[in-house]
């Protein structure tokens, strides 16, 4: 996703093995679908890395210094073309738990209403 225009995914690293059983979606993608998303996406730098022996995943370096690592094991091309589009289109901040279920500048002093309340 761009941020003020601009693309936060900087990096885009695509690690497949080209021996394992679980990286054989991934090389379909690689054959597929990856020239047409380099071609779509010019502002990204797609690298391609051969690891041998461990599961294939998808790894986006950010503009913010951070990184999301996705596992993409048995997975068919067409998932991990969603998946990659889902990391472009992220903007790399990190996911931060909500203390409550309800979020307002001005909480109830007498408290949140529930159905289980006793008049």
């Amino acid at each position: 996703m761009a941020l003020r225009g601009v693309w936060q995914l900087q990096k885009l690293i695509v690690s497949y093995s080209d021996w394992g059983g679980s990286s054989k979606g991934i090389r379909a993608f690689m054959e597929t679908h990856l020239p047409a998303f380099k071609e779509k996406n010019p502002q990204l730098e797609v690298v391609t890395e051969l690891i041998r022996g461990q599961h294939p995943h998808l790894k986006g370096f950010y503009k913010n210094h951070n990184q999301r690592v996705v596992c993409v094991k048995n997975l068919m091309p067409e998932d991990v073309l969603l998946h990659a589009s889902r990391l472009r289109n992220a903007l790399g901040r990190k996911v931060v738990k909500l203390r409550t279920r309800h979020v307002t500048k001005h909480p109830s002093v007498q408290g949140t209403w529930t159905t289980a309340l006793k008049f």
